[in-house]
């Protein structure tokens, strides 16, 4: 098949088949608003009126790498007192993007970083109970209010007072100027790299946030701002790669189902859903990420409303059914995928540096928490009980007369509409239940279904698809799954534990759905290993 490929500062773009037609009339549009050079320029009138004051506040990605720079000296001395006093073992404590960048940077350099992106009391307790004596922690919230990063640092204070450990030794914070973390670092004489205040946290992978976690864990920072500055030179070109990228993600009509697949940059398909999805899923409209595990993967096939991408640091392998693929250093594919992401909001005509959705599910978190002062939430009486899994629903799911686990999971899957998908929603332990059991969910069902299948952990994807679930087109539909908590973990100096702040923040998203009739199903795993096998096997018992 032939292609049409653009190449520069390190990053090549190739379409194929019919995006290149239709990213080249995107493209003519683009050059006729001189977008390339008015982005360069952080115009902030790019998305229109009503966007304009937090787009005017929003563009300080576009500098970030020659702007960071002048962090590179507090950071490095930090990383070097840190490493001097035998801390090897580095903690993120952060939610969204100031989880998902570092992750991707610490994965793709080989060092180690433990990332804490969670509210599951299992992880988060062999998180605080492991190696403490060698252990700093970052702890990084834009807002400086996150719940999820404020009951991570008080666990984190409460672990280390308990063993004797000084927790200003031990933490170091990120976060936005004047922020109340910034405040309550400043009280307990934290170590405190501030951000720029005019970045986006989705935008923020070249800022103090990717940067400070990832030089704690050994990474050359300075390296990876270099392969972003050779693409910045690139961007006031009207036909720089990442403008083409940008037109087809926003171009390719009708196509708005993103299907993504790379083995590097590793994890870089996670941060790429949360910046496309919660950047572009608003107003009804958007682009949806579907991130699956290679381009064999059930999901990874053509289909009429489906942009099937390939990404990678070198050349990757992908086949002619492939229509863009995209190849360059991580610096300079975090700052290509900003950049076309904000162009696509202007083909999408959405605001691409807001997310007036996220907010619902946080206040519903919120006030099922203040309501359950006794520890009890209301959660409902299941449907049905299928050995250790109960079956709740909303009553747009259509349920009300399934007998067992495998039939209500073949509906759902009917329910899917011809141009909607399916979400699924595991509040469960990254680490433990991740190895395949929770995880291969994703893949058990589309190959069940023609419509694509995207996967996220809870309460992480809240701060990333969360936004597209509820703000973009209305035809989702949505599985979520819970589990019983063996060890709970209370939150200093909260009148709540972990699992409870993990059941509260399922409930509310779950009410945020359901009020928007979403069909939603919530499968509660009384015992997650047992549940977790019962739903594999109930899988296997359902004709595609």
């Amino acid at each position: 098949m032939s292609s049409d490929q653009v190449q520069a500062g390190g990053l090549t773009i190739t379409l194929r088949g019919a995006v290149r037609s239709a990213t080249e009339d995107a493209l003519q549009k683009l050059r006729d608003d001189r977008v390339a050079s008015r982005l360069a320029a952080k115009d902030a009138s790019l998305w229109g009126p009503a966007a304009e004051p937090e787009a005017s506040i929003r563009l300080g990605w576009v500098d970030l790498p020659e702007s960071s720079r002048a962090l590179l000296p507090q950071i490095a001395e930090i990383a070097r007192a840190k490493r001097e006093a035998g801390l090897d073992r580095v903690v993120l404590a952060g939610m969204g993007g100031s989880s998902l960048a570092p992750e991707v940077i610490a994965a793709s350099r080989g060092a180690r970083l433990v990332t804490l992106d969670t509210t599951d009391a299992h992880q988060v307790r062999r998180a605080v109970e492991t190696d403490l004596e060698r252990t700093v922690v970052v702890v990084a919230s834009k807002s400086g209010g996150t719940v999820e990063t404020d009951s991570h640092r008080r666990a984190f204070e409460q672990a280390f007072t308990d063993a004797g450990i000084d927790p200003a030794e031990r933490i170091v914070v990120v976060t936005d100027p004047g922020s109340p973390l910034a405040e309550l670092a400043a009280e307990r004489g934290y170590p405190t790299v501030l951000a720029d205040p005019n970045v986006g946290g989705r935008y923020s992978a070249l800022s103090a946030f990717g940067l400070v976690p990832s030089a704690l864990a050994g990474v050359d920072v300075e390296a990876l701002l270099d392969e972003a500055a050779a693409v910045a030179a690139t961007l006031a070109d009207e036909a720089n790669p990442a403008l083409v990228l940008g037109a087809a993600l926003g171009g390719f009509g009708g196509h708005d189902k993103v299907v993504l697949a790379g083995d590097t940059p590793v994890g870089m398909g996670d941060w790429i859903e949360q910046l496309v999805a919660e950047s572009t899923g608003k107003d009804g409209v958007g682009l949806l990420p579907v991130v699956v595990e290679g381009v064999s993967a059930p999901g990874f096939a053509p289909e009429p409303d489906t942009h099937l991408v390939v990404y990678g640091e070198t050349a990757p392998d992908a086949p002619d059914t492939v229509d863009t693929v995209v190849t360059g250093p991580l610096g300079g594919q975090f700052l290509a995928w900003e950049y076309a992401t904000a162009v696509a909001g202007c083909l999408l005509d959405i605001n691409p540096f807001d997310q007036p959705n996220v907010q619902e599910s946080k206040d519903n978190t919120k006030a099922l928490l203040e309501l359950s002062n006794n520890g009890t939430l209301p959660t409902g009486a299941p449907l049905l009980t299928d050995g250790a899994v109960e079956v709740h629903a909303s009553d747009a799911a259509g349920l009300a007369d399934v007998k067992d686990l495998a039939s209500a999971l073949q509906t759902l899957l009917r329910s899917v509409p011809e141009d909607g998908y399916l979400a699924v929603m595991a509040y469960l332990d990254r680490d433990a239940e991740g190895d395949g059991r929770a995880a291969s969910l994703r893949s058990g069902l589309a190959a069940l279904t023609p419509r694509p299948v995207t996967f996220g952990w809870g309460p992480r994807f809240l701060h990333s698809t969360g936004q597209y679930h509820k703000g973009g087109p209305a035809n989702g539909v949505f599985l979520q799954i819970t589990g019983e908590v063996d060890a709970d973990l209370p939150v200093p100096g909260k009148p709540y534990s972990f699992s409870r702040l993990q059941l509260a923040q399922a409930l509310g998203d779950f009410n945020a759905l359901a009020e928007r009739s979403r069909p939603t199903v919530r499968l509660h795993l009384r015992d997650r290993a047992a549940g977790l096998e019962e739903l594999n096997r109930a899988l296997g018992a359902i004709q595609p």
